[in-house]
């Protein structure tokens, strides 16, 4: 009793109605998260104000009835309060949308204890209040609360009180639907899109090949066209331009596409090396031969087997390639029997086969069997608006590569599709990690891209072969690895005495002219060298 004679209990009370209140709405202003919404409802109601075991029941995908959110239930009591249509005091309930109160379970005859059993509750009198959760008309749920019937806090408030709760839980069920529609509808939608960017690219898009312009649709196309037979394909295209991701793409999208698919370098295999790294070896075949090994053929059978850069394969091996073509047969080195083999060829180049025909390093026969279908890559020159979309996606697979969150800006992005892009695709995937990996913040600028263009546009300058009157007249050191330098004639006979001090061996006379093997190849080719 206070000063005036009133009792101060209901004062109290009112303020933790008004507590349980503000802290409630301000809960779906706080997170979207419908069951941690509902969760902490249910607490305020338990703590503030004696409402315990509060749980809301919904329907589930088969019509039961089903806790689906509670406060003060264990797992198990959970998973036990299912209900059929109608049934207990919370199917009743869910059915009539009429709220029900039960003054003693005990003395109720509907009342099931299927949720909590008897035993669990506090002695005495527990009574039961279960509300409808209503929606637009529609019942959403019921949400049932156990309370000690001798509280001297009165049940109208109690009440007034759950049904504010049971409103609130309606409004967050109802955002959580509406956020599902949306997200679903979005999804949708952008399902939608990506469909229909790539609507004329057929089912290659989904190997990693992006754009579409025409040029790039008409490879595409005709890869489309092959891809179900065994006609062997040769890719021709400037380097960088993609050539292993179509040969991979065409087998993937063959009857082959569950057998291997072995990719092989001509170029970087030494020539002594060739045939055992292509048709394999027996035991005992050669000094270091310990055991059997099986060749890239043999490794490919069933399936595909790409020879990139087929135009730096020497002209011994040439004869055996074609004669595995003809057979479709294989002798591993130091073997006595020919081996069966069913591989489908994909050969490609950057080099003009026809002008090598010509110049009698590559043979004429051969040509004709790897050219029977030729398609031609084009380069990122003659296909400007994919630039755009190629930088989207790369961007996306770096961030993801190296858990990275960076995008780039409108201006850097056109910067970069104006840009002439000799090293094709390659070059520019390069180019977008090293912005991504050194960005300072997450979004991409100008400044930046226009570094790394003028960058590249150096780097271009480097390389690219000087007027022959600023040429220089002498052979670097073989010690040292020597930077590009254009083809001159007084090398020729220290590139023949290198070959004979290393017995034909190429690798190692690429190594003590401090040249790559690339590099010796193609001075062998412009000099003429036999």
């Amino acid at each position: 009793m206070n000063t005036s004679g009133m009792p101060t209990r209901p004062e109290i009370l009112a303020d933790e109605e008004l507590l349980v209140i503000r802290e409630a709405s301000a809960l779906l202003g706080k997170s979207l998260d419908q069951r941690f919404v509902i969760r902490e409802i249910l607490h305020l109601l338990s703590e503030l104000l004696g409402l315990n075991r509060g749980r809301v029941v919904m329907p589930d995908a088969d019509g039961t009835l089903c806790i689906a959110y509670a406060y003060g239930l264990s797992p198990e009591e959970i998973k036990s309060g299912r209900y059929q249509a109608g049934e207990g005091v919370t199917g009743r309930v869910m059915a009539s949308g009429q709220m029900a109160i039960i003054q003693d379970v005990d003395a109720e005859p509907g009342f099931v204890f299927r949720a909590v059993e008897r035993d669990r509750l506090p002695e005495g009198t527990v009574s039961f209040i279960a509300l409808p959760i209503e929606q637009g008309g529609q019942v959403l749920g019921v949400l049932g609360v156990h309370r000690l019937r001798d509280r001297p806090r009165p049940l109208a408030r109690d009440l007034h009180i759950l049904k504010i709760a049971a409103t609130l839980i309606a409004q967050a069920i109802r955002l959580n639907r509406l956020i599902q529609e949306r997200t679903a509808r979005l999804e949708s939608e952008n399902r939608e899109l990506k469909q229909a960017l790539n609507k004329d690219l057929g089912t290659l898009s989904s190997f990693g090949i992006v754009g579409e312009s025409m040029p790039l649709r008409r490879a595409l196309k005709q890869i489309e066209q092959v891809a179900q037979t065994d006609a062997t394909v040769l890719l021709l295209g400037d380097s960088g331009t993609g050539k292993e991701l179509f040969a991979r793409a065409l087998h993937l999208s063959s009857a082959r596409r569950d057998s291997p698919f072995i990719k092989v370098n001509c170029g970087a295999i030494p020539e002594n090396l060739f045939e055992s790294e292509l048709f394999g070896y027996e035991k005992g075949a050669f000094t270091g031969a310990t055991s059997s090994r099986a060749g890239y053929f043999e490794q490919a059978n069933g399936g595909s087997l790409f020879l990139d850069e087929i135009g730096d394969m020497p002209l011994a091996m040439q004869v055996k390639l074609l004669r595995v073509l003809q057979e479709s047969t294989i002798q591993r080195v130091g073997a006595r029997k020919e081996t069966r083999i069913d591989v489908r060829i994909v050969a490609a180049t950057n080099q003009d086969l026809q002008l090598l025909v010509s110049q009698g390093k590559f043979r004429l026969d051969l040509f004709y069997r790897v050219n029977v279908i030729p398609v031609r890559l084009p380069t990122l020159q003659e296909r400007p608006e994919d630039i755009r979309h190629l930088v989207r996606y790369y961007l996306n697979q770096i961030n993801q590569s190296y858990q990275r969150n960076v995008s780039i800006s409108a201006e850097a992005l056109e910067r970069l599709a104006a840009y002439d892009w000799p090293g094709n695709v390659r070059q520019l995937r390069n180019v977008l990690e090293r912005l991504a990996l050194l960005a300072e913040s997450r979004l991409i600028g100008t400044a930046e891209v226009n570094a790394v263009v003028a960058s590249e546009s150096q780097n271009e300058a480097a390389v690219r072969p000087p007027p022959a009157s600023l040429s220089p007249p002498h052979m670097p050191p073989p010690s040292t690895l020597r930077a590009y330098q254009p083809v001159q004639s007084d090398e020729r006979e220290h590139i023949v005495q290198a070959l004979v001090h290393s017995h034909g061996n190429k690798s190692r006379a690429a190594q003590n002219l401090g040249l790559t093997l690339r590099q010796l190849n193609y001075r062998i080719q412009r000099l003429g060298i036999a």
